[in-house]
């Protein structure tokens, strides 16, 4: 099960990628994070936890980073996976920012499909958020 949403932004992907670097303030463009943490710089390997408004903290684990290119997440509970991935494409004068969750587990087929509605409502949000963020920067 997977979603993904898609986003241009007038900003360079230099400059999105320095928003997705501070982990500390995703809270600030993301509605969905209430709070996220990184114990180490961004970098493959590297963890740390996000707590969303609602529900539990979750440890979470950067297992791709390419700076101005993209960056994946992943979180695991037991018997239960959401990976996050992030990517940028440049444009001329622009950069295309998708944003794509997928679930794996046992229980995916039970939180999936409400999960999926959540986030098909929150990304959208998330991403114009990110965008004036990213505009503002440029």
């Amino acid at each position: 099960m997977q979603i993904e949403h898609r986003i241009v932004i007038a900003a360079t992907p230099a400059t999105v990628f320095r928003i997705y670097q501070d982990v500390q303030n995703w809270h600030t463009w993301d509605p969905d994070t209430k709070q996220a943490t990184l114990d180490g710089p961004f970098q493959v390997g590297s963890r740390g936890r996000i707590t969303p408004p609602k529900g539990m903290t979750v440890p979470m684990l950067l297992t791709q980073v390419e700076p101005d290119r993209c960056f994946t997440v992943v979180s695991k509970i037991p018997l239960f996976g959401m990976l996050f991935e992030h990517e940028l494409k440049p444009l001329a004068g622009a950069t295309e920012v998708i944003h794509r969750v997928s679930f794996s587990g046992l229980l995916s087929y039970l939180l999936g499909p409400m999960l999926c509605k959540q986030l098909n409502a929150g990304l959208p949000i998330t991403l114009s958020r990110l965008k004036a963020l990213a505009e503002r920067s440029a």
